[in-house]
């Protein structure tokens, strides 16, 4: 679909990748840009086309109020997202497990589901789900994350094959570390949340299903069609070298 013109909806919207999106989205002509955070106070807005929208994703009644009160969109962008850097056998990891379910599984399936009905009455438009490289393989240190990753993937998957019929593309897109607050706390090389976005939207414009937005997932996927076995190998050393630290 063209990015120009379009009606676009972001969640997460107000700093990192988010704000990035937003700013993208508006470089490349969108009509109108819909800006949700929860606080929609901290979005900052600098252009008349962008529009601030509370948007908690975990609280149905906002997902249904946004839904109903922006029912021009053409492209949702399911960005909003948690890490809790849970070890799956940590003390307290049931409770930081449910907590990215909660947001990056389930809240991107409720507004999946309030924004399909908008999509197919504006013509069929798009919708770009933020996963991960951890969406393919489990980093040990933070595998509550990858969980609701390899969930969030399965969601997407299973959403363009149900909202085909209606016209809507459904992309995943891919990265690894990307330089905001989610992954300041590790010393990994990370991609611009600029290069993230304009990436995303080249893939929205090209009809492809799967973007892969930086040099890691490019890596990554190449990698694990080759020899999967090795990436797990890889992810067993960084443990066992970091029990032995401790």
């Amino acid at each position: 679909m063209k990015i120009e013109n379009s009606i676009a909806l972001v969640t997460g919207a107000n700093r990192g990748l988010g704000r990035a999106y937003t700013e993208a989205l508006l470089k490349a002509g969108a009509a109108r840009v819909y800006a949700g955070a929860r606080d929609p106070g901290s979005i900052k807005v600098s252009d008349r086309r962008l529009v601030p929208v509370a948007l908690d994703v975990t609280n149905e009644d906002q997902v249904r109020a946004a839904a109903n009160n922006c029912r021009d969109v053409t492209l949702l962008i399911n960005n909003a997202g948690i890490m809790k850097g849970s070890p799956m056998l940590a003390e307290g990891s049931e409770a930081d497990f449910r907590g990215e379910l909660g947001v990056n599984v389930f809240g991107v399936l409720r507004m999946v589901r309030a924004f399909a009905p908008v999509l197919a009455g504006n013509g069929g438009g798009a919708i770009a789900n933020m996963l991960s490289v951890v969406s393919w393989y489990v980093y040990p240190f933070n595998a509550t994350y990858c969980a609701s990753k390899h969930a969030a993937l399965a969601l997407t998957d299973a959403a363009r094959l149900q909202l085909k019929g209606q016209g809507t593309q459904v992309v995943g897109v891919y990265a690894g570390f990307i330089d905001t607050d989610m992954a300041a706390g590790f010393d990994r090389p990370k991609a611009s949340p600029q290069q993230v976005a304009e990436r995303t939207l080249e893939g929205i414009r090209a009809g492809t299903d799967h973007v892969h937005a930086d040099t890691r997932s490019e890596e990554l996927w190449r990698a694990l069609k080759t020899d999967s076995g090795q990436i797990a190998e890889e992810m067993q050393q960084l443990w066992d070298a970091a029990q032995v630290k401790k």
